[in-house]
């Protein structure tokens, strides 16, 4: 039951990723979100990079009151959220924005898809009139470019 709860919370932080990015990050919180989309901070760190910081309040808590009394539901919840975080780590700040250099080559149709639409995603520098909000799982489409080639 432990590891079905962080995989269904793994998955179910697609959903709330893309409404957060949406209208969140798009909306009343553009302005720590801007700077990722017109490149105006200077040196390694964005405004953007906050949001790691906020959105691991969330699986803090859930770590801290689940386990208190044992491992109980709200550690596996926290554990879900921050398995998704490292996996957005790793594919958005690496692999898509080489923040670090690693990863630059890939062959694989799904990871070009995502590289895809979130380049698709950045060619709008203002929040509005966005598209591709979301990250493991985007439009369609962009699947068939790579897939149909492979």
């Amino acid at each position: 039951m432990n590891i079905l709860t962080v995989i269904l919370t793994f998955i179910f932080m697609e959903p709330i990723t893309w409404f957060i990015h949406k209208y969140v990050m798009h909306g009343f919180l553009w302005s720590l979100h801007k700077d990722h989309h017109d490149h105006s901070h200077e040196g390694a760190f964005e405004k953007n990079d906050y949001f790691f910081f906020i959105f691991s309040i969330p699986a803090i808590l859930l770590f801290y009151f689940g386990s208190r009394d044992g491992l109980t539901f709200p550690f596996f919840l926290g554990l879900g959220i921050t398995l998704y975080g490292i996996a957005y780590f790793f594919v958005h700040d690496i692999f898509i924005h080489q923040r670090i250099k690693i990863l630059r080559d890939t062959n694989s149709p799904y990871l070009l898809a995502i590289r895809r639409a979130h380049k698709q995603h950045h060619k709008h520098v203002q929040k509005e009139d966005g598209e591709c909000f979301g990250f493991l799982f985007v439009p369609i489409k962009y699947f068939k470019i790579y897939f149909k080639n492979s």
